[in-house]
Order: C-alpha cells, then sequence, then structure tokens
C-alpha cells in the first residue's frame, strides 16, 4: 500500500474534542498526489510534515511494510508496523527482512480494538487505514505532543496530543536554578508499572566512581552523561557519552562523545558531585561541558550537533541557565580532582575524603547570553560547590563563609549574610545547600543547622536544626508543599522522622515519623529528591513520603543509580543503572522508568480464554519423535541446564561449515537433524540442517526470542518478548500452536525495542510433556509474574499462578519477608528441573506453580551464603542465565542460595560450587570462577578454571566469616506489638560495647545492650529512641541484666537483681518488627543510638526473653539461682541455655537460633557462647569448597560444555593481570594503558576467541583451536559428535575431529 505525499497547499486549524475531555489541535493538511512518489519520498514527506525527530513510529495498515520500512529514516526511529490481515503481516515482514533491518522495524498482527502499546508510547502513529481503532485509543497511546496523521481521502490530518499542566520537567541536577530539588509534577507516584527499561543493565564497579554523572529532561527528551566501558574490568578504558532518549519510550536518539572525563577509577562513594551540574537543558537545546576541562558547549537538543561553544568559558565547573541567561562557575586553575590516580585496591575512598577536598580558592562566576554567547559580567570570589542559584533578579551563592548575593543584571554585589557556617571539610562527594524559595534563602551547610534570610535585603528570618540526611553526598534541603523538610535519614539507626517548618518563620507545622516497619540501611549514595506530594527518600529502596497523608511506600526492589539518584518528572521516576548487591533475585536492573498506578494501565480486559490459544496448520498431528540419546535438545543440554553430555567428543577439532545469519544469536538446541537458533532481535527462530548449516526454515514472531527453542516429541517449543508461547513442527516450521501468556497484548520499550509488558523467555521447560514457563518482568510491576504449564501436544492451559508482591502464604507484601540485605526472589528466568521441582533462579516450585520455602533464610551475609544443602540443591544464575554482562557482584551457584549485601554477594561462593559459569555431571562441577582470595570485597579480581564435588562442604556453625552473633527468625510467638517485655541475660563483656539482645530495627523494637561500659536498655517506638542506663561499668564481670518495658509505658534496667535505671517510653511497641532477634549483635538495624550491627565481646549466656513483666523478687530470684525461669504474670516466650555451641529454645515455641562465629565457653552457670566481635567484614578471602583441581588459563571462558571426560571452554584471550595492571595504574606508569586498550578491543572481539579442550578428571589442556568469532554468551553445545558454537557476528559453526 502506497502513500503519495506531495507538497504542502494548505493549513487550518481545528479543534477537536475527544471523549475522554482531551482538546487536541489539529492540523489540515492538503496534500497533491506525486504520481511518481517512492515509499522513501512518502516517508520523507510524512516526517517532515509532522515535524517528528525520532522515537518509536506506529504504521497503522502497514500492508505490504514499504512505507513501514522507509519510514525508519535513520537509526533515532524505531518503527511498528500494525495490519489485521495475516497475509498482510507475512507481506510486510519478508519486505523488511529483505532490507536487513527487520528488529528495529518490524510488524505484528492488530487483533483487538485497542493498540497494543502503554498510555504515552508512540511518537508518531500513522493511519493509513484505521482499522477500527478509534480516534481515542491512537490519542491513548501517543507521547504528550505526539503526533497521529491520519489520511482522509486525498487529505492528511495532522492531530497532536497536548502535554498535560500536570507533568513536569527537570532541566537541572536540582531541578531547577533555585536548587530546590522539587518538581511540580502531580503525576509522579510510586511506581506501579513499567513504562520502559533501557541498557545498559549494570553500572561499571559498585567500587569505583558511578557510571552516570548527570541527568536532565525537557522537551519530551532526557540527557545523561553515562560511561559505557566495559563491564568485564573497571580497569579497562572508559568510553563516557552524552546520550539523548525519547523520555516516554527510550528510544535513542543520538550520542556524542566525551573525550575527557573525570578518572573513572575515582572510589566510591566520592562524587565528584559537581559533575552532576555540568549538564543543563531547555526545550529545544542542550548546554554541557564535553570534557573534564572544557568550555561550555550548545547543542541542537533534537539531534545533538554542536551549534556553538562558548569562548572564555574554558573549565566550567558548574552551569545554571535562566532567563536565556547562563550563570557559570569557571575555575581558572588546577581542580581538585585532576592529578588522582588510584593507590589501593579498597581504601581509596577515605583517602579521598581527606587528601582531595574543596580548595576555597577563587573562582569566577560568569554570566554569559545564551543566544550570542556574550559574556555579561564576571565576579571573582571563592564559591562552595553546588550553592550557585539564580531567582527573579538574583545570582547567590556560599562563598564559604557567608551567603553572598549578586545582581543578575550587573554582577555587583547586592548584599551579604551574617556568618553562615559549614562543616569544616568539604570533600567531593559533599556541597553546601542552598535553595530559593519564593522570598526567602534557606542555607545548610552541613554543620546541623539551617538559616533562612530575605531574598531581597539578606536579613536573616531564623534558625533551625538541620537532621542528618543524604549518605556519603550532599544533604537534603527541601521545600515541598509549602514547608521546609528535614529529616534524619544517613543512617539506618536514624528516626527517619520528618519536620516540616514554615518558610518564613521556621515554625513546625508537621511533624511525623515512618509508619511501617522495614529494614532501613544507610541512605542510598546520592540525595533525595521530591514533588510536591511526595518526598523521595532512598534509605534502601526509593520511598515515597507522602507529607500530607504522613504515610511511606516502600519499594525496595528499585533503587537510583550512585551519586545522581533518581530524576521524577514527565509523570514518572527514572532510575538509572545501578551496581548495587542488594536484594540481587529482586531489584531492576538497567534504565527503569516507572509510572504510577493509573485506571488505563490496569488490566481490566484480560483476553478471552478461548482467545488465547490459536491453533495452527499442523494441529492435532501426530508427530512423535523420540529426543537421540546423544541430542542437545533444549537450553544447556537438558532440564537442569548442566550443560553436560555423556557422548565422547574428539579434541582434535577443525572447522566443518559455517552459516552467517546476522545480528545477535541465541545459544543453539539440537536435535536429530536439525539446529535451532534464534537471531533475537530479528524476532526469528531458524532450523539450519545439521549436517550442512542450510537454513531449512525460519519462523518469525512479533518480539525478540532470547534463547534456544526446546525440542520434544518432534516440536519445536518457544517464547517471545511478544508475550506469547509458539509450537511448530519441528520438520518444517509449521505452526501447530500459539499460547497468549501476557494478560492483554500491551507492549512497551525494553533494551531498545518493542516488547510485551510480560515478555517471555524463549526456551521453555518441558518436563512429562508439560511446558513450563514465566511470563512478566518483577513481581512488583504491572501485576507481577504468571507461572505457566501447558498441555505440550495441545497448548491447553493446565494451569496459571499469580507471581505478584503478595506473598500466597500470608498475603503481605513481598517486603515483609526482608530480612537485611536479602528478600524473597521476584524476577524472572528459564525455568530449570531436576525431575523433583521446578526452579526460577534460587527459587523452588512445585509442579503446579507453588513456591516452597520462600526465602530468604537468613539476614546474615555468611549463613545465608550457607544455605546451600538439603532439598533444591540446583544451578542457578542470581541475574539470570542470560546475563552474560560480567557483573562483578553476581555469578553462577551450584546450590540454594545467594546472599545479598557488600558483606553478602561473595558468601555463596565461599560455601557452595560458582563461577562465571559452570557445567556439571552427576558427581561434580567445573567452572571458571574467582580464585578464592577475591572472595571477598575488591576491585581486581582474577579467575581460574577449576573442579569441585557437587556437594557443598561441610562447615561448623562457627565458621568465620559472617560475624558473631545469634539469629533467630521472626516467629509470631516473638511478635511483641501491644505488649509489655521484659528481657534478661548474664554478660561477660570483654570490649565497652555491644548488643547482648536485640529485636527490631529503626522504626521499632527493643534492645539490651552495652554502651561505654554501662548496661543499657532500648525501646524504639515510632521510630523515636527511649533509652535507660546503669551508672556503673560492668566490664570483665558476670552481670545479670534485665530490660523491662511496663504495660504502663516505664522502662526499668536491673543489674544483678537491683534497679538501677528507670524512665518513660511514649508507648508500648506497636507492631511485630520486619527483624529477626539477635544475640551479640543488631545486624538488623539498629534499635538504639549506636552503629549497626554493634557487635558484642565476651560471653553471654542464658538469655530470656518474656512477653509481661517480672517481679523485683522473681529478678532477684534469677539472679540468685542463674537459669531460672520463675515468672507469676510473664508468659516465657523465648529460652536460650546456649550450651554445647546450640542456641536451642526451651520454651516450647522453637524460637531456636542460628549460631554464627561464635564457640562455646565457660559461662554463667554451665557453658555459654563467646562472641568475638567481629561484624562480618569483607576483607578476607577464601573458601570452604576444596577444589579437586585449579587450572589457569588464558582465556576470559564465556562458553563452557562438558562432554563426558572432556571439558571444553571458549572465549576472548585474557592479556591481563589485573594485580599488576592495577599496580602500574597506581605507579602511574603510562605504559599500562596500551595493554589496557589491547585487552578492550580483544574483548569486543578483535582477535577471535580461543576454545580449549580440557580434561575434566586433572585440568590438563589437552588442545587448542583459534575460532574466528567470539561465541555469544553460553552458546556452546555438543551433538552426535559435533560442537556447535554461536559467535557474536552472527555465524554459526560446526567443528568435527580433524580427519
Amino acid at each position: 500500500m502506497r502513500t503519495s505525499i506531495g507538497r504542502i497547499t494548505g493549513n487550518s486549524l481545528v479543534v477537536l474534542l475527544l471523549s475522554f475531555s482531551v482538546i487536541v489541535l489539529l492540523d489540515r493538511i492538503s496534500v497533491e498526489s506525486a504520481q511518481a512518489a517512492s515509499p522513501a519520498e512518502d516517508a520523507a514527506g510524512i516526517i517532515k510534515a509532522t515535524g517528528v525527530d525520532g522515537g518509536l513510529v506506529v504504521h497503522l495498515g502497514c500492508g505490504s511494510g514499504e512505507l513501514t520500512a522507509a519510514l525508519q529514516r535513520n537509526s533515532r526511529y524505531q518503527v511498528h508496523g500494525l495490519d489485521r490481515q495475516p497475509q498482510n503481516v507475512q507481506r510486510a515482514r519478508q519486505h523488511i527482512q529483505s532490507r536487513g533491518i527487520y528488529g528495529e522495524v518490524s510488524v505484528d498482527q492488530l487483533r483487538g480494538k485497542e493498540l497494543p502499546y502503554t498510555d504515552n508510547l508512540v511518537n508518531l502513529v500513522v493511519v493509513e487505514s484505521s482499522q477500527g481503532v478509534t480516534q481515542a485509543e491512537v490519542m491513548r497511546v501517543l507521547v504528550p505532543l505526539g503526533v497521529a496523521y491520519v489520511k482522509e481521502g486525498d487529505q492528511w490530518q495532522r492531530h497532536v496530543k497536548p502535554r498535560s499542566k500536570e507533568l513536569d520537567e527537570w532541566t537541572h541536577y536540582l531541578y531547577d536554578s533555585s536548587g530546590n530539588a522539587v518538581a511540580h509534577d502531580t503525576v509522579v507516584g510510586p511506581p506501579r508499572h513499567l513504562q520502559w527499561v533501557g541498557s545498559p543493565r549494570w553500572s561499571r564497579h559498585h567500587d569505583r566512581m558511578a557510571s552516570m554523572s548527570a541527568l536532565v529532561a525537557s522537551g519530551g527528551k532526557i540527557f545523561y552523561i553515562m560511561d559505557e566501558g566495559s563491564r568485564i574490568s573497571i580497569q579497562l578504558p572508559p568510553r563516557w557519552t552524552l546520550i539523548c532518549r525519547d523520555a516516554f519510550n527510550g528510544v535513542i536518539l543520538w550520542k556524542h562523545p566525551i573525550t575527557d572525563w573525570q578518572n573513572h577509577l575515582w572510589p566510591l562513594k566520592s562524587g565528584p558531585t559537581q559533575l552532576t551540574r555540568r549538564l543543563v537543558v531547555t526545550a529545544d537545546r542542550v548546554y554541557v561541558t564535553l570534557g573534564l576541562h572544557a568550555p561550555l558547549t550548545e547543542l541542537d537538543a533534537s539531534t545533538g550537533k554542536v551549534l556553538q561553544t562558548y569562548e572564555g568559558t574554558k573549565t566550567t565547573e558548574e552551569v545554571i541557565t535562566r532567563d536565556g541567561i547562563h550563570y557559570l562557575l569557571v575555575n581558572d586553575g588546577d581542580t581538585e580532582v585532576a592529578k588522582y590516580a588510584p593507590g589501593l585496591n579498597l581504601g581509596d575512598q577515605r583517602r579521598v575524603a581527606t587528601e582531595f577536598q574543596w580548595n576555597g580558592k577563587p573562582r569566577t562566576v560568569m554570566a554569559v547570553e545564551a543566544k550570542s554567547g556574550r559574556i555579561l559580567w564576571r565576579y571573582k570570589s571563592s564559591v562552595a560547590p553546588l550553592t550557585l542559584t539564580a531567582q527573579q533578579d538574583r545570582v547567590l551563592f556560599h562563598d564559604g563563609e557567608k551567603v553572598v548575593c549578586l545582581d543578575k543584571t550587573s554582577g555587583k554585589a547586592a548584599w551579604s549574610s551574617v556568618p553562615a557556617p559549614r562543616r569544616s571539610a568539604v570533600t567531593m562527594n559533599f556541597g553546601p545547600k542552598l535553595v530559593l524559595y519564593k522570598d526567602v534563602v534557606l542555607y545548610a551547610g552541613g554543620d546541623r543547622k539551617m538559616q533562612v534570610f530575605e531574598l531581597k535585603t539578606g536579613k536573616q528570618l531564623w534558625t533551625a536544626p538541620h537532621a542528618q540526611s543524604g549518605y556519603q553526598s550532599p544533604e537534603d534541603l527541601l521545600v515541598a508543599g509549602g514547608l521546609v523538610w528535614s529529616a534524619p535519614t544517613t543512617q539506618g539507626r536514624q528516626s527517619g522522622t520528618f519536620t516540616g517548618r514554615d518558610p518564613w518563620t521556621g515554625k513546625v507545622v508537621r511533624e511525623f515519623s515512618p509508619n511501617v516497619s522495614t529494614y532501613w540501611f544507610h541512605h542510598r549514595c546520592y540525595i533525595a529528591k521530591a514533588t510536591d506530594k511526595f518526598l523521595m527518600t532512598s534509605r534502601t529502596g526509593i520511598e515515597f513520603v507522602d507529607h500530607a497523608q504522613k504515610n511511606w511506600d516502600i519499594n525496595h526492589w528499585v533503587r537510583g543509580g550512585c551519586l545522581y539518584g533518581i530524576m521524577p518528572c514527565n509523570g514518572m521516576v527514572y532510575a538509572p543503572p545501578h551496581d548495587c548487591a542488594c536484594y540481587p533475585e529482586a531489584k531492576l536492573y538497567g534504565m527503569n522508568a516507572l509510572a504510577p498506578a493509573a485506571p488505563s494501565r490496569q488490566v481490566t480486559e484480560r483476553t478471552p480464554e478461548a482467545d488465547r490459544l490459536q491453533k495452527g496448520p499442523a494441529y492435532g498431528q501426530n508427530l512423535a519423535q523420540p529426543v537421540g540419546r546423544n541430542d542437545w535438545p533444549t537450553f544447556r543440554g537438558n532440564t537442569e541446564r548442566s550443560g553436560f553430555t555423556r557422548q565422547e567428543m574428539a579434541t582434535d577439532l577443525a572447522q566443518d561449515w559455517q552459516t552467517s545469519l546476522g545480528g545477535r544469536l541465541s545459544s543453539v538446541a539440537i536435535a536429530g537433524d536439525k539446529l535451532f537458533v534464534a537471531q533475537i532481535d530479528a524476532h526469528t527462530v531458524h532450523a539450519l540442517d545439521a549436517a550442512t548449516g542450510k537454513k531449512a526454515w525460519s519462523y518469525t514472531t512479533g518480539g525478540r526470542v532470547d534463547s534456544p527453542p526446546t525440542f520434544h516429541d518432534g516440536r519445536v517449543l518457544f517464547g517471545s518478548a511478544d508475550g506469547c508461547v509458539y509450537c511448530l513442527r519441528a520438520s518444517d516450521g509449521e505452526l501447530i500452536w500459539r499460547f497468549q501468556a501476557a494478560p492483554q497484548d500491551r507492549r512497551l520499550m525494553a533494551f531498545e525495542q518493542l516488547e510485551s509488558v510480560w515478555p517471555v523467555h524463549g526456551n521453555v521447560l518441558v518436563y512429562d510433556n508439560q511446558a513450563y514457563f514465566v511470563a512478566g518482568r518483577s513481581a512488583f510491576l504491572d501485576g507481577g509474574l504468571k507461572w505457566y504449564k501447558l498441555d505440550v501436544a495441545t497448548g491447553r492451559k493446565v494451569s496459571e499462578i499469580d507471581m505478584n508482591e503478595k506473598d500466597p502464604e500470608t498475603g503481605k507484601n513481598l517486603q515483609s519477608n526482608i530480612q537485611v540485605l536479602n528478600m524473597p526472589v521476584g524476577l524472572p528466568d528459564i525455568l530449570a528441573s531436576d525431575g523433583s521441582y521446578v526452579y526460577m533462579r534460587s527459587q523452588r516450585f512445585d509442579f503446579e506453580g507453588k513456591r516452597e520455602e520462600i526465602g530468604p533464610h537468613s539476614g546474615v551475609p555468611a549463613e545465608q551464603g550457607a544455605a546451600q544443602t538439603g532439598d533444591g540443591v540446583h544451578l542457578f544464575s542470581p541475574t539470570g542465565y542470560l546475563d552474560g554482562s560480567w557483573f562483578h557482584r553476581a555469578y553462577w551457584v551450584y546450590g540454594r542460595s545467594f546472599a545479598g549485601g557488600h558483606a553478602g554477594y561473595y558468601q555463596a561462593a565461599k560455601h557452595a560450587p560458582s563461577g562465571r559459569i559452570i557445567v556439571c555431571d552427576d558427581s561434580n562441577v567445573y567452572g571458571f570462577g574467582r580464585k578464592p582470595e577475591y572472595l571477598k570485597w575488591t576491585t581486581t579480581l582474577e579467575h581460574q578454571l577449576f573442579s569441585t564435588s557437587k556437594e557443598a562442604p561441610e562447615i561448623q556453625k562457627s565458621a568465620k566469616g559472617g560475624g558473631s552473633l545469634v539469629q533467630v527468625k521472626r516467629s509470631a510467638s516473638l511478635n511483641p506489638a501491644g505488649k509489655a517485655i521484659t528481657v534478661e541475660a548474664w554478660a561477660n563483656p570483654a570490649k565497652n560495647a555491644g548488643v547482648v539482645v536485640a529485636h527490631g530495627g529503626p522504626s521499632i523494637g527493643y534492645a539490651l545492650s552495652v554502651q561505654k561500659g554501662k548496661p543499657c536498655f532500648t525501646v524504639r517506638v515510632n521510630s523515636k529512641v527511649y533509652e535507660v542506663t546503669g551508672l556503673k561499668r560492668i566490664l570483665k564481670q558476670w552481670s545479670h541484666l534485665v530490660g523491662m518495658l511496663t504495660a504502663e509505658k516505664e522502662l526499668r534496667l536491673y543489674v544483678n537483681g537491683q534497679l538501677v535505671a528507670s524512665g518513660k517510653a511514649a508507648g508500648l511497641i506497636g507492631g511485630d518488627p520486619v527483624q529477626g532477634l539477635e544475640i551479640g549483635a543488631d545486624l538488623g538495624g539498629s534499635v538504639g543510638n549506636y552503629q549497626a550491627p554493634f557487635a558484642f565481646t565476651g560471653v553471654i549466656d542464658e538469655v530470656r526473653v518474656y512477653h509481661g513483666t517480672l517481679t523485683d523478687a522473681e529478678i532477684r530470684t534469677h539472679h540468685r539461682e542463674p537459669g531460672s525461669v520463675v515468672a507469676g504474670q510473664a508468659k516465657l516466650v523465648l529460652a536460650h541455655s546456649l550450651e554445647e555451641g546450640k542456641a536451642q529454645d526451651s520454651s516450647g515455641n522453637k524460637n531456636h537460633g542460628a549460631v554464627v562465629g561464635t564457640k562455646a565457653d565457660a559461662g554463667k552457670l554451665k557453658q555459654g557462647l563467646r562472641f568475638t566481635g567481629k561484624s562480618g567484614g569483607n576483607s578476607q578471602g577464601g573458601s570452604f569448597v576444596k577444589p579437586h583441581w585449579t587450572e589457569e588459563i588464558p582465556v576470559f571462558v564465556r562458553a563452557m560444555v562438558l562432554a563426558n571426560k572432556t571439558l571444553f571452554v571458549a572465549g576472548p584471550p585474557d592479556l591481563m593481570d589485573e594485580e599488576d595492571t592495577f599496580e602500574k595504574l597506581v605507579k602511574r606508569d603510562a605504559k599500562v594503558q596500551s595493554i589496557l586498550v589491547k585487552q578492550d578491543k580483544v574483548l569486543a572481539g578483535s582477535e577471535g576467541a580461543l576454545l580449549r579442550a580440557v580434561s575434566a578428571e586433572s585440568g590438563e589442556s589437552l588442545s587448542e583451536l583459534k575460532l574466528p568469532g567470539l561465541p555469544v554468551w553460553d552458546g556452546m553445545a555438543i551433538a552426535n559428535g559435533y560442537i556447535y558454537i554461536a559467535t557474536e557476528d552472527g555465524t554459526v559453526l560446526r567443528l568435527k575431529a580433524r580427519e
């Protein structure tokens, strides 16, 4: 279907009122037919007439696909064609495939009345035929200011969707030039839906500089500075890039390289925060420094073209813009960080905090006319980082001692404030806060005080306390909803209580504490941001604090990127890629744009069941064809995903054939005479003749197919990112059936292509003639995940289970199961099965989809990492089998669990066979993994090939490496809500401080501890701490300690039978703490005003917890008779005698404890436990897993298979020793850069790959073969005496025994 677009001859404005009350401006454009117009000319005319400069284009009524293909004018466009006629879809796909652009341009069948897209996703809808779709529906899917171009006869109508006034932009790091990081966006809310997700999957490295330096938004686009360098090693060269995406669908519109930026080996949590202020935008312009010492440059926001470089602005450190004028902070001397080089594997963070600080030297504040580049004025002064602000007719900053106000027109000083103190050291991750709000100036300098001045005169209006906020970042000073907000959020032990003050008087108008009980970690390493309605802290994930309703909405499963944080605007929250190890099997990855709940996003009308199953021409045929003994019929060869075959394979190899398919390929499956492989981004599964490599057939779906099909009984089954599962006849690719797993056909942009909101991984688990798979992206978004079981022969649905944010057993939010930095699995993966269970990552299911043993096992890192034995041991990846990114805080495990957190991510490998990639036979595991000395927090990493037993090692409970404590899981019997509480223990402390018993965290709980050598009893109620302390030190002696909270809210502390202190609390504990009870440490979060884990050193014995109170007489009895549990009114809920190194509960409530890092020692009564005071540090490597053999090989292994007793590994050459290259970097040896550059190129495939055969019994290398291309991740298979390899350049190879 060809459309002619000629010259525009008329233009009139029409107002159209849609059924959903949105007024749309419509241009009526007459078109004179150009008889010889080609599809390319037609497309060029449409793009010119609509003014859409990139993004997602939908062609409704695509017909032959010629115009659809032509609408992709360049790489800035993604195009999707729709047509109701299957024959048109087939014809269009064939045309687009012939052009070699299928994927960026794709076509699917339109089936219902609704367009298959989420709200606000499409930039341009070209309607040649309405296909029965209403105008209102077209407008629903358009982005704000998106265009619907509708053909009516010989005329085209241009409909523009207005941008709602409820949406806002975010043009500066701190929102705008005022320094108040608060958007006036009434749509932004707690995340419930994914709008789009983009690459990269992870930022580069946790321990070094954040990969994102700046992020802003305007004109329906977002702009950010990102290091796109290798994720394999942080030592490899950076690739700093300025990137522009469409704000509503994430389509990459352009990139611009940045050649020189801050040293990427700058340490974590150290800023430099000023980098965030080197990028600002307006509706059509980008202003940025394209280098660390570069001047300010102006770019066209639509194309990235450089328009001008501002003379005289070299080394612009900060820029803000207002009313057509730029206000710059220009450094005429050296920057503080210019001479940095790494010095330590770990510890550079502490080093730079003292060696690199704001030097206070004069800078130049400069006003520059944006359009002409003319410098209007200069003002020389010391200027504190981040304090440059502008509003009305004023420009302000802090000069290190006071606030200075300049006249915006002349640049002359208007006033200076009274002294405005700051903290003494302004480190590179910090900066004082200066906020302009209406006619007042607010200042906080990090010294626990805020000052407020009159904007016009500089008169001080009031001062008030300013709580510590942020963590290794600037502090928060926000004016939202008309109030000035402050809250102590830096550490988990802090209350998080928000105080809202009147901006003009300082009067406290509102004050409230968290109304949720959860685990609070330290605030993420970035500032909080806000909208007028929500204060958005990130104490663990992203919290939405509704200050009017005094309500917290917690989202531990998503966080912002280090240094920058999140960006709330355009009705969404943008969460950049992170490198966080917390909650690794639940936390989102990638560049996420998250939308709030909306009626139009709810799945209210599911696709009818009868319409979900489509029967194809081959349906109902008898296709019995068993899998051959030496076939490789599915992902990794079998349902266990072991990568193992019993067949022998020659080691002296030669190439047999190769077939070039092009594009990104999956790994392969082989059955009988066919090889099956997915051309991922082209949405196509190919069958090749296994003997010759010739293409037998191809089948194209509506979305990516990310992994190989499964062959079963003459059928080929696979899932697609279009939300469907397909079953084809293996012999010729004819459709047998297609099942729509997505509850409805809705699509979004995911990693730069259009995909279903509920995609299905390519590989489908088939077991006992049943197909198992999961649809969806996260348990916490878009209604969660869908777990399916289908009959393979018929496609009939056997069962469908929702896996959403609710615990299926309790009905509570899964986040209530959090234990410190571990939480239940919430992300999908290819499923596996050992014949007893089905597995998704570490989560175990029965064959009906029931989740068994919903995690985590523990909040103690070593204990969670050590939970590797018993039912459910299997091979899994915490980040998914298909994650080949070499994320440095993850690896595969043969076991049951993975631990999160800074002290947890390496624990699984200490306790179970683990590696970057592993295979296993009946008895052993073979892998390529970290050397044991690198199983710790480390920047440098070196790997080795190894073999070990499948059996996890037996480890003493008191093994070192996970701290020293006893942990008791939550239980109904321990719930202290609304109860009087008594806790007692015998303690012999060897050091001045430590927790004896703690239950709870920074919201609610109680703790018995030693502080400064004195006993202390603490209760936390509604985040506030109430505490009583004894007068005498109790070091190095046995003392009987009793802490009591009575029904009358009285706190009492007894030592050796005597009441020594008393006080009052505001109330009883109001809920059940999410943290368990711990003895010897408070790992779950600080109950008191101490730094968790506040580990105890010494011996503890005879721990008791009662609900209710003991009498004075009973307490004296317990002191005289250690071990006595006499209690008239109180109910004993826990009784640990701590004998024989165990923590068995004799109360009858089964509140037994897990003992870690302690040993039995002489107690007060018999035996107690000696606690070491260790907090579970992360500086010691080593593993309990004992290898049969290890070998160092010069290969970065990315593909591995095991053929009987021969192990085959393949990957690019490993040219660098990370210890050696890091030492050279420390010594500033310039020659090391050539090694790093070469290694970077080799990892990208410049020298192909090496395939090595290794004896599985001894580790001896048997042979080596050079491959022309890199294998795709996990891209090798063995079948019927041949090795098959899919490569990064789109080629499939077959290797045979050399003749």
